[in-house]
Formats: structure tokens, sequence, C-alpha cells
């Protein structure tokens, strides 16, 4: 009996050890599988994807501008001398031919007066000249005189009515000085500038005056039934710059209000400094709440490109044949691909070919990432790139 207890004692014992020792070997395994898996996963490169946006249906680009007349001219003198008046003030509104100012040009009218009294003897020349001439042609029909003397005669005749007509000039030039003496308004419009004042000496040509001569000019007239926008649109915008176009105007002195700015024109030309085109919109303006000068906030607002996606511009891969995406097919393998851009911004790039809605694009991929590679994706931590629609793998 026992013998019987031992070897039941034994039997168990027996039992406990070679469970114990498969347990062992089982965990081994077991652990030994799960690094096996951990290092294969941990020796490929985790990446984040993202699916590529459909763009708006339209663009919007807020620019800084500045407004300005629709005519502007500055008034500089013609005539030397002093202002004797000045009859419009800054703001003024004034019709085509309203007089501005008069100058006080007594050197001026003493060239002038020099002038007409050259004038008159050369008249009085002149009618010497041909009146010689006649006696001589007569004489010479006689043969009293020689052919010579009236050939010279016909000469003095000629010379004076050439050395007549110069004076005739030299008196319309001086006469054409003097109606500069008054400074009159070349159209309607508004002065926004008076730069002289009573007694101030202004020299034909430059418009300056004073003793420090600073002044450049001495009226500013602007036409301000319209206004012109001028706005420099960078090159990637600038396909949404067309006829029929129109801008929202925003201007600080009326912040709760918008104009409307029809465009006009484009310079077809690149600034290689700033890569902006200048643009010009027109704004009507019939109450002249608007002044030349004006800062202005406009908005221009567009249809986009149909067939156009969005990524974000961290997914770019620059290469030396051209832009290109990571994408991944199926199996997670990664795959180089072709694409166009369009414009391009600090968050967001727009694709106008090689990319679907489909396609899942690695965003910010590692330098080191190759073709043909397989990759683990994972999901980024929240907030890490809001930018975009990240998915899981």
């Amino acid at each position: 009996m026992a013998s019987l207890s031992r070897t039941t004692v034994l039997a168990a014992g027996g039992c406990v050890l070679a469970l114990l020792v498969g347990y062992q070997v089982f965990d081994r395994v077991h652990a030994a599988s799960a690094l096996r898996a951990e290092t294969i996963r941990d020796a490929l490169p985790d990446v984040a994807v993202i699916l590529a946006k459909p763009a708006p249906k339209t663009v919007t680009l807020t620019l800084p501008g500045n407004i300005d007349a629709w005519y502007q001219a500055p008034l500089f003198p013609q005539a030397s001398g002093y202002v004797q008046m000045w009859y419009k003030d800054y703001g003024a509104e004034v019709k085509t031919g309203d007089i501005l100012a008069e100058i006080n040009a007594p050197s001026l009218d003493a060239q002038y007066a020099q002038a007409k009294a050259d004038l008159a003897e050369a008249q009085a020349k002149y009618n010497l000249a041909v009146v010689s001439a006649s006696r001589w042609r007569a004489m010479a029909k006689s043969q009293a005189v020689s052919g010579q003397s009236v050939s010279v005669a016909d000469a003095n005749e000629k010379a004076g009515l050439a050395s007549m007509q110069a004076a005739e000039h030299k008196v319309d030039q001086f006469a054409a000085l003097e109606r500069f003496k008054t400074i009159v308004a070349p159209f309607d419009g508004v002065v926004t500038s008076r730069d002289i004042n009573v007694g101030d000496y202004v020299s034909g040509g430059a418009g300056e005056h004073g003793s420090n001569g600073e002044a450049s000019q001495l009226f500013t007239v602007s036409d301000m039934h319209k206004m012109r926008l001028f706005v420099s649109v960078p090159e990637v915008f600038s396909y949404i710059l067309k006829p029929g176009m129109t801008a929202e105007v925003s201007v600080p002195q009326f912040p709760d209000r918008t104009f409307k700015a029809d465009f006009l024109t484009i310079a077809r030309g690149y600034d290689p400094n700033t890569r902006t085109a200048v643009t010009e919109f027109t704004i009507d303006n019939d109450r002249h709440e608007l002044w030349p000068g004006t800062f202005a906030s406009v908005k221009l607002t567009a249809a986009s490109t149909p067939g156009v996606f969005e990524i974000p511009t961290a997914a770019l891969v620059f290469e030396e044949k051209g832009m290109q995406v990571a994408v991944l097919d199926a199996n997670d393998v990664v795959h180089y691909r072709n694409i166009e851009v369009g414009r391009m911004a600090d968050g967001e790039t727009d694709v106008t070919a090689g990319v679907s809605p489909t396609d899942r694009i690695i965003n910010n991929p590692p330098a080191d990432l190759l073709e043909g590679q397989k990759v683990h994706v994972v999901q980024p931590a929240k907030g890490y790139d809001e930018s975009s629609e990240e998915i899981e793998g």
C-alpha cells in the first residue's frame, strides 16, 4: 500500500515537472516569435499618409493696393517770376480753364516788348527791301542797270522776309510765355496740392520757389470721378485676372464699407525682384469719397481650375527631373510619382496632374526613403498636422 502511494506521488510530480518544462519551452518560443515580429516591425520606417483634397471651387486672395486719381496733373511754371496771387486752395473743385494763380514776370514782359519792337524793325526793313527790289526790276526792263544789281535786290528782299518771319516767331514765343503767367486748371477736378504762396519766386520749367527751393511744382489737380486701383499680383495667381473680374475693396477710413472695383488691365510683365505683375482696376467715385494715395485691402475671388487637388507642401519631393510625391500601394510599398504643381504656399500646394483622391500619399517623407521600400503606416498624434486629412493603414 505504501509502495502504491509512493508511485502515485512520483507520477504526479513527473506530470507537474513535465507541465513546467512544457510551459517554459512554450513561453520561450512565444517570446522569440514576438521578438522576431517586433524586430521586423521596427526595421520598417514609420510614415504618416494623407489623401489629396479637391481644391476649393473658388480662389480667394487678399492683397494690398494703392488708389490713385483717374487723371493727376502736377503743374509747373513755364514763366519765371513772382507769384502775384493764387485763387484756389487745397480741396477746391475746379473746371477746365479756371485760373489757379497769376505770376508777375517783369523780365518776361520786357523781353516780349523787345520782341515786338524787333518785329516792327524787321517789317520796316522788309518793306524797304520790297520797294527797292521793285525799282531795280523796273529799271532792268530798260536795261538801265546790270543783272547783278537786280539779283542783289531780289536777295535783299528775300532776306528781309526771312528776318521778319523770324521776328514774328519770336513774338509768338513770348506771347505764349505771357499766357503761362496765368496758371489754369487743365481739366475738371480737385486741387489736391498747392505748393506756392504770394511773393514766392518760381523758375520756369523747374517749379522751384522760395528761399529753400524745396517745392517741385505749383499745384496738383486730380480728376476723381473715377479712381485707379493698382495691385501687385503674385505670378502664381495672375491666371485668375481676366476681363469682367471684380474685386472687393476696403479702405481704412470706411471700416464698415466695401467698394467694387472692375478689372481694367494687367502689365503683362513680372517684376523680377518681387515676381508680381502690376494690375489696374477702376472704382466709380462720383461723390469723391475716395482720395488719391489711399491704401486699400483688395479681395480677389475667382473660379478655380477644375481637377486640381491640394496636398501639404511638406509632402512634396524635390527632384532634378521635377516634383514628385511618394505614394503607397495596397502592400504599403513606396512608389515615387511625378506630378505637376500650380500654386504653392507655405502650408498647401495645388497639384494639377499626377494624383487622385484615393492615393495614399506620404506626408513629410524621410530623405532616405527608397523606391520599392516597405513601410509601416502610423497615425500621427492628434494636432500633429491639422492641415491635411490623415488616414490609417
